[in-house]
């Protein structure tokens, strides 16, 4: 896969083909809908081409049913579509027989979140964290392939057909994935050397984790006056940025902010990416950042402590119930939100938004795991 593949391509006619697939992790559609057109957004790749669609099941052959297929081909037909940014990952099987049925090149989202990711990743271990993501998606990509990649030779006493190209890319992917591998487990022993450092220093860390877009930069902002990038889009964080927090003259802790959480995350993003997010197994405290504000706060909530729960089952977790103030303040927090405790409430605008995670964090007992 190209980086930043569509950034680059600008002038080709581009489908953003949104499906809602029946057990989706976010319950309203809409929304769901939403956000796929955010992250597209985010990668900055105009479009004036978008088809939302609801289905009842999923073909195994082709992802779309029939009829919901006959209506995309009718669809790229009459635009003269080029290219189609598909909302749901799909197989490597789906992914070829809609191009070929359709046309057109095909992206899904796994491949979507891979170029955001691409173009996210400033250190170098984000860097080899995405490089060793996109080895891995294409070696699935060879899946499938056979008879049509097979090398004849044709040589006296040969025994037939000789290495196919697919076995000829697997090895090359699983060469290059060994050696990026390798770099990043040379860079995680420099990070565990800095960590045994700070275990033995005794200073408590504390690790920012929520789905993407929650306000978790801008908490860490706030309560360390630092200026880590922190605007409305989705993965602006990438890279594991951790800071001073000085509570008291005599207390201090170190606040680490991480990579959003979003549904349907490709699980080997989630691989690639837990060398960074390993981090969290040795944090104190976790703070799980929810953006109170989203309509879709409940589903959200619960994706990240999912995936949280996968990484860390054990985990000291204190809710932060974030953006407050877009809702009208504390009173009208949902009272369903009242079951994640503990919890405090903020926002990032006011002045005293975060005074009172602040005061939680003074008042915590960081006693040593």
């Amino acid at each position: 896969m190209a980086k930043d593949h569509f950034a680059e391509n600008y002038q080709a006619k581009i489908l953003l083909l949104g499906i809602y697939t029946p057990g989706n992790l976010i319950r309203n559609m809409d929304a769901y809908f939403d956000e796929f057109l955010n992250l597209v957004d985010t990668l900055g790749s105009p479009s004036e081409f978008t088809l939302l669609m609801k289905v009842r099941s999923i073909d195994k052959a082709n992802f779309l049913t029939k009829g919901k297929l006959q209506e995309v081909i009718d669809f790229c037909t009459k635009h003269e579509i080029e290219e189609v940014i598909c909302s749901e990952p799909l197989s490597a099987l789906q992914e070829r027989n809609l191009a070929d049925v359709l046309g057109v090149r095909i992206f899904d989202r796994a491949q979507l979140i891979l170029d955001i990711f691409s173009q996210a990743a400033h250190s170098a271990e984000g860097k080899v964290q995405v490089e060793i993501a996109e080895l891995n998606y294409l070696k699935t990509r060879l899946a499938g392939r056979g008879l049509e990649m097979a090398q004849q030779e044709g040589y006296v006493g040969g025994r037939g057909p000789g290495e196919s190209a697919k076995e000829s890319l697997r090895r090359y992917y699983e060469t290059k994935i060994k050696n990026a591998q390798k770099r990043l487990g040379t860079l995680k022993r420099s990070r565990d050397v800095q960590r045994r450092r700070r275990l033995a220093s005794g200073i408590p860390l504390v690790s920012l984790v929520g789905y993407t877009n929650s306000g978790k930069s801008s908490i860490l902002n706030t309560l360390t006056k630092s200026d880590v990038e922190a605007v409305d889009k989705l993965f602006a964080t990438l890279d594991t940025t951790t800071r001073e927090l000085f509570l008291t003259p005599e207390k201090k802790v170190l606040l680490s902010d991480t990579v959003g959480f979003i549904s349907n995350l490709p699980h080997h993003l989630v691989e690639a990416f837990k060398a960074t997010l390993d981090e969290l197994t040795f944090a104190d405290l976790i703070l799980h950042v929810v953006d109170i504000s989203s309509p879709l706060w409940q589903d959200q909530l619960s994706i990240a402590d999912s995936i949280l729960h996968e990484l860390v089952p054990d985990a000291k977790v204190l809710y932060v119930l974030n953006k407050i103030d877009k809702i009208g303040g504390g009173d009208a927090v949902p009272d369903e939100a009242q079951k994640h405790a503990p919890q405090v409430l903020a926002n990032t605008v006011e002045k005293d938004g975060c005074e009172d995670l602040r005061q939680y964090l003074t008042a915590y007992n960081f006693a040593r795991k």
